[in-house]
C-alpha cells in the first residue's frame, strides 16, 4: 500500500479521495505543508508517497500516469506529486522549506505539489512529468475555473486515451494494422482479470515453443499448426507490452523477460524447423544457423550505432535527425521505411505463412534473403550518415562500444602489449582486417588445418589493436558487429566443413548461448547499469578466446568421429550455464533497472 497525502480537505463533490484509493493509495489529510511533513515522516521509508492538492480536477488516468509509474524516482503533474524511497529525503527537505513560508492558516498553498516538484528539481532529483495529451490535470483557482475543468474532463474519455496509449507510438505496418487493433483489447481484458505482463510474456514463450515442437514433427499439419501458433505467440508478445503500458506494470523481471524471450522464441522456432526438415531427409541446420548469425549481427549493428550516437553533438548530427523527422512526417515513407527493414512483425508473419505452405528450406532462404537486404540497407545508410556527420562521440558512448565488443583477456593483453597511438578511427580498420583474415582462412584451408589456428592468433592480435584506443572514430560502431560476424561465422563454417556427425546442431547451440550473452550485455547497457561483470567476460573467454578455442579444437579433433561435436556441445553447455546463471541473478536482483524495454520495432 502506498500513501497519498491531501494537503487539505477535498472540495465538496470531489471524487479525489475515491480515485486515489482506487489507485492503491491510503489517503491521509494534512492541514498544510508542516502537517504534511509530519505525515510523510510517519510513512515507512520504503513506501511510495504522493502529495495531491485537494482542489485537483482531472482524469483518473492522469493521476495514474503521474503517481503509479514505477520507473521514475519522482513524478509530477499540476496538483500532484509522487516520490519513491530514493527521492523521499529530498521531498522531506522540500516540505520543510515550504512549511516556513507564511500563508493563511488552514488553507493549502497555491499548488503545493508543483512548488515541491520545482524544489526537487533544484535539489538534483529528476522529476518525470508525463505527457498527458488530451487528459486533464489542473488546480482551478475559483468556482468558474473548476466548472470549466470538470466540463473538460467530461469531454474526454480517459479510458479511450488509456487504451490508445497502450500501443507503441512507432510500430511496424503489420503490427499497427493487423495486430494492435485487437491486441490492445486483449491487454485490457488481461488487466481487468489481474494478469501481469510477465504472465502474458511467459504464455507467449510457451506458445512459441509449442509452435517449434509442431514444426519439428515434419508433417504438413504440424507446419500449419506451427504457423498459426507463431502468430498467436506474436499477438501475445504485443499484448504483454501493451498490458505493461495500460496498467503501468513495469518490473525488473519484466525487463529481463521481454528483452530476451523474443530471441529465444525465434531461434527455438528455427531449431524446430531444422528438426522437422531432418525428419524428411533435408539437412537445413546450416541455413538455420546462418539465419541466426545474420539476425544477431544485424541487431548488433542497430545496438552499436544507437549507442555510438545516443549522445552525439554537432550541427551535422542535428541535421540528420531533423531530416529523419521530416521523412517520418510523410505517410508513405514511414511505412516504406519500417517495412523494408523487415521488423519482427513482418518477419514473423512471413515465417508463419511460409512455414504453413512451403518447406523449411524455403523459409530459411526467404528469411536470409530478406534480412540480408534489410541489413545492407540499414547499414549502408548508417555508414553514410556517420561519414557525413561531424558530431563528437562521448566517453560514455566509447565505453558502451568497448563493452559491446566483448573483448576477453587475450585481446586486452594484446592491446596493452601492442599499445598504439594516433588516429582513433583505426579501430574499425583493425577489426575489419582481423575479421577478413580469419574468415578467409576458415573458408580457404581444409577443416582442421593448423593455418586456421594461426589465423585465429592473428585475429586475436588485431582484435586487441582494435580496442587499444577508445572507439570514438566515425565508423567505430562497426567494431562490435564485425567481431560478432567473425566469431559466429567461424563456428558455422567449421561445423559445416567438419565430418563430425551432429556438428551443426551443436554449433547452433553454441552460437545461441553466446548470442544470449551478447543480447544480455546490450540490455544491461540500455538499463543504465553497464556491461556484465568483468569476471564473466574472463570466464567465457571473450569473443577472441572462444574463437581461438574453437579453431584449436577443430585442429586437434579433425578426423576423430564425433569428438568435435562433443566438444562444441560441452562448450555450448558451459557457456550457457555461466551466462544464464549470472543473467538471472542480475535481473531478479533489487539492483536491476526497473524498465520496460520497447525492444525491436514490432
Amino acid at each position: 500500500m502506498s500513501t497519498a497525502i491531501l494537503t487539505g480537505p477535498p472540495a465538496p463533490g470531489s471524487s479525489l479521495d475515491g480515485d486515489l484509493r482506487s489507485l492503491g493509495f491510503d489517503v491521509r489529510i494534512a492541514s498544510g505543508a508542516e502537517e504534511a511533513g509530519a505525515l510523510l515522516a510517519a510513512v515507512p521509508a520504503g513506501e511510495r508517497v504522493a502529495l495531491v492538492d485537494p482542489r485537483f480536477v482531472g482524469h483518473l488516468h492522469a493521476l495514474r500516469l503521474t503517481l503509479t509509474d514505477p520507473r521514475f524516482p519522482a513524478a509530477a503533474a499540476p496538483g500532484a506529486l509522487t516520490a519513491q524511497s530514493g527521492a523521499r529525503p529530498a521531498l522531506a527537505r522540500a516540505l520543510n522549506g515550504a512549511s516556513t513560508v507564511p500563508g493563511p492558516p488552514g488553507t493549502p498553498a497555491a499548488d503545493l505539489p508543483g512548488t515541491l516538484a520545482d524544489a526537487l528539481d533544484a535539489d538534483g532529483v529528476a522529476v518525470h512529468r508525463p505527457q498527458l495529451g488530451t487528459l486533464v490535470a489542473t488546480v482551478p483557482a475559483d468556482a468558474e475555473a473548476r466548472h470549466a475543468a470538470r466540463a473538460a474532463v467530461e469531454a474526454v474519455d480517459d479510458e479511450a486515451v488509456r487504451l490508445r496509449s497502450a500501443v507503441k507510438a512507432h510500430d511496424g505496418f503489420f503490427t499497427t494494422f493487423f495486430i494492435s487493433p485487437y491486441s490492445r483489447h486483449i491487454a485490457r481484458w488481461c488487466a481487468r482479470r489481474g494478469l501481469t505482463p510477465n504472465q502474458v510474456t511467459t504464455a507467449s514463450l510457451l506458445t512459441a515453443l509449442i509452435a517449434a515442437g509442431c514444426a519439428a514433427t515434419g508433417e504438413r499439419g504440424g507446419y500449419v499448426a506451427a504457423g498459426v501458433l507463431l502468430l498467436v505467440s506474436f499477438v501475445l508478445d504485443c499484448t504483454d507490452g501493451q498490458l505493461a503500458r495500460y496498467a503501468l506494470k513495469y518490473s525488473t523481471m519484466g525487463a529481463w523477460l521481454d528483452a530476451t524471450f523474443d530471441r529465444a522464441k525465434e531461434y527455438a522456432f528455427y531449431a524446430g524447423l531444422a528438426l522437422g526438415a531432418a525428419r524428411n531427409g533435408d539437412d537445413v541446420w546450416a541455413l538455420a544457423l546462418g539465419a541466426m548469425v545474420l539476425m544477431t549481427c544485424r541487431h548488433v549493428v542497430d545496438f552499436s550505432f544507437n549507442e555510438a550516437n545516443a549522445e552525439s553533438t554537432g550541427a551535422a548530427a542535428r541535421t540528420s535527425l531533423a531530416l529523419s523527422n521530416r521523412l517520418d512526417g510523410v505517410g508513405w515513407t514511414v511505412w516504406a521505411r519500417r517495412m523494408i527493414i523487415l521488423p519482427i512483425g513482418e518477419r514473423w508473419a512471413m515465417i508463419a505463412v511460409l512455414t504453413a505452405v512451403t518447406t523449411p528450406r524455403i523459409v530459411f532462404w526467404a528469411l536470409i534473403a530478406g534480412c540480408a537486404f534489410a541489413a545492407c540497407y540499414t547499414t549502408a545508410g548508417r555508414v553514410l550518415r556517420s561519414l557525413t556527420r561531424k558530431g563528437r562521440r562521448s566517453d560514455r558512448a566509447a565505453r558502451a562500444l568497448a563493452d559491446l565488443t566483448d573483448s576477453g583477456p587475450l585481446a586486452r593483453f594484446a592491446a596493452r602489449l601492442l599499445h598504439r597511438s594516433g588516429d582513433r578511427g583505426l579501430g574499425v580498420v583493425f577489426a575489419a582486417i582481423a575479421t577478413a583474415g580469419l574468415l578467409s582462412a576458415v573458408l580457404t584451408w581444409p577443416f582442421g588445418d593448423r593455418q586456421t589456428v594461426i589465423a585465429a592468433v592473428g585475429y586475436t592480435i588485431f582484435a586487441g589493436l582494435a580496442v587499444a584506443q577508445p572507439l570514438k572514430g566515425a565508423l567505430d560502431w562497426l567494431v562490435p558487429p564485425l567481431f560478432r560476424a567473425a566469431e559466429y561465422t567461424t563456428v558455422l563454417v567449421l561445423a559445416a566443413r567438419s565430418d563430425s556427425p551432429g556438428a551443426l546442431p551443436a554449433a547452433f547451440g553454441l552460437v545461441a548461448a553466446v548470442a544470449y550473452h551478447h543480447y544480455d550485455t546490450v540490455y544491461r547497457i540500455r538499463g543504465g547499469t553497464g556491461a556484465p561483470p568483468a569476471w564473466l567476460v574472463r570466464v567465457t573467454g571473450g569473443h577472441e578466446g572462444r574463437t581461438l578455442l574453437v579453431t584449436v579444437l577443430a585442429a586437434l579433433l579433425a578426423g576423430r568421429g564425433d569428438d568435435f561435436t562433443l566438444a562444441l556441445t560441452a562448450l555450448a553447455v558451459a557457456v550457457a550455464l555461466v551466462v544464464l546463471v549470472e543473467s538471472i541473478r542480475f535481473w531478479v536482483s533489487a539492483g536491476a533497472p526497473a524498465v520496460h524495454d520497447e525492444g525491436e520495432t514490432a
